[in-house]
């Protein structure tokens, strides 16, 4: 092959082309594992819920305690009795299931739950899903009163950018998501399923 040749084939361009799928593939894998996750979660409070309701009564522990042995012994680790009420607060949180974006993760909602307004619950999911927000943003948020300033400021830009000037916006890797101690799906070695993703 002649120098000419060379020139014209862009080795550069093929491996740019072969990341951008492999990475692409990558982050497609994340938000097919976080939607499930979520979808799983929710629907496991809405059980929960459906079950001993929100009460904390001697019935309502039972069933928590029985449920958290039974999933514990089939599944494995992440269906502890707090896990659970994690999940049923979830439900109570998010009754109307299409109120769920399934761009968000498990921990963009435990955070979320936290919030004790609906409207401002429901601003969360919906600016978080639209800007990216990492979970650290979304907490920096959230502890900000963003939503209260926000109203305040009738929708001041200024006050809507001002989370790009203190934390700007960084690549968050599909192995970072995966490798994260809140990521929790039962039977899942995330270590190996981290490993196949890059084919090691």
């Amino acid at each position: 092959m002649t120098d000419k040749e060379l020139e014209i084939k862009n080795p550069e361009t093929t491996y740019d082309n072969i990341r951008n799928a492999i990475v692409e593939a990558q982050n497609k894998i994340v938000r097919t594992v976080n939607s499930a996750l979520v979808e799983t979660y929710w629907k496991i409070g809405e059980q929960i819920f459906k079950e001993c309701g929100e009460e904390r009564t001697e019935y309502g522990s039972y069933v928590l305690k029985y449920l958290a042995e039974r999933l514990t012994h089939d599944f494995g680790k992440g269906f502890e009795e707090r896990r659970l009420r994690e999940m049923r607060q979830f439900y109570m949180a998010f009754p109307i299931r299409r109120a769920v974006s399934a761009e968000l993760s498990w921990t963009h909602y435990r955070t979320i739950m936290k919030v004790e307004n609906p409207q401002a619950r429901a601003f969360y999911v919906e600016e978080c899903a639209k800007c990216g927000w990492s979970t650290r943003q979304l907490e920096r948020q959230i502890h900000s009163l963003f939503y209260e300033r926000l109203l305040s400021s009738r929708y001041d830009e200024s006050v809507r950018n001002e989370i790009y000037t203190l934390e700007p916006k960084k690549e968050v890797k599909p192995t970072d998501i995966l490798k994260s101690r809140n990521f929790v799906f039962p039977n899942v070695d995330c270590r190996k399923f981290c490993m196949y993703i890059h084919g090691k």
